[in-house]
């Protein structure tokens, strides 16, 4: 669920280019295996669409509308810059929520509002690879880079972290996913039975999963579990694994939702994210490297 201003951009794009939405540049690709929609700043995947053989339609197909149109979230009333946009995959880096060293960092780090550059595309018939790096230094010692391959398969997106300072480091993060789904009370989240988990919502108090996971009110947890899952809406079902993460943070805000998201959009998402939270911070050590990475395919297509 894309807004009507990028779905219009997709509309009128042929292949691969670039463009200006809401006063940032996004790289466009609608081609015969599907849609692909990322923003420069912050790196941050808006859209992935696949064409064929997840959604069964023909190659050259398109979503007709009022049906399927994306895998991913995106608010319909996005922030200004220098604000974010609040959707798709936000890269949270080289902290987590509030986790910042100092205590006084942006939240979610400050890779979120950088402008990154493109480094390299790899076009071919059945998907596309794209390679981002920001265009300033983020961190003293630590550098990113971000990855994106898509195709009609999946969509895999990895955050690569590399050491190279002189002193240790500690690193948090996150790839902070936001699903699209029919409603979000409707869906669930299976996969996470009996893992451990710390209730954001009550001072990160620990409990237990108990059966699968259903969203009924305001929900902040971060899952010990570095297990897939299956995110099971009305419209599809979706598995979602990762790498290098010991968290699965799952948030809605219900009705507290935040000032850039309207009542009626706030019932359609819900975030499931790969992250290296306070339950498995990462120790980098001078020339050592980390990645961080998210996979997403249709239940009957995964392997």
């Amino acid at each position: 669920m894309i807004p009507d201003s990028l779905r219009q951009l997709l509309d009128a794009t042929k292949g691969q280019r670039e463009a200006e939405w809401q006063g940032r540049r996004v790289l466009l690709f609608n081609t015969a295996w599907g849609e692909l929609a990322v923003s420069l700043q912050g790196a941050q995947v808006l859209h992935y669409l696949p064409f064929a053989p997840a959604t069964g339609r023909a190659a050259d197909a398109r979503p007709a509308p009022g049906k399927e149109d994306g895998w991913l979230w995106v608010t319909p009333t996005p922030q200004a810059l220098p604000g974010t946009i609040r959707g798709g995959i936000p890269v949270c880096w080289p902290w987590f929520a509030d986790e910042s060293p100092d205590g006084r960092g942006p939240m979610h780090g400050t890779a979120r509002q950088a402008e990154w550059r493109l480094d390299g595309v790899d076009d071919e018939d059945e998907g596309v690879e794209v390679h981002l790096s920001p265009t300033a230094s983020l961190d003293e010692q630590l550098t990113p880079r971000v990855m994106i391959h898509a195709s009609a398969q999946r969509l895999h997106v990895e955050l690569i972290t590399e050491h190279r300072g002189e002193t240790p480091v500690k690193l948090t993060a996150a790839l902070h996913t936001y699903f699209a789904v029919a409603h979000v009370h409707q869906c669930r989240v299976e996969g996470l039975a009996g893992a451990r988990y710390l209730d954001k919502r009550r001072d990160f108090s620990e409990a237990h999963q108990q059966g699968e996971l259903g969203v009924r009110g305001p929900l902040d947890r971060i899952y010990e579990s570095n297990r897939p899952v299956i995110l099971d809406d009305d419209e599809r079902r979706l598995r979602i694994a990762k790498q290098g993460s010991d968290s699965t943070v799952v948030w809605h805000p219900d009705s507290q939702l935040p000032g850039d998201t309207p009542a009626e959009a706030g019932l359609h998402f819900l975030c499931v994210e790969a992250a290296c939270t306070r339950v498995d911070p990462v120790w980098l050590v001078p020339g050592a490297q980390h990645l961080l990475a998210t996979t997403l395919t249709r239940e009957d297509l995964a392997q």
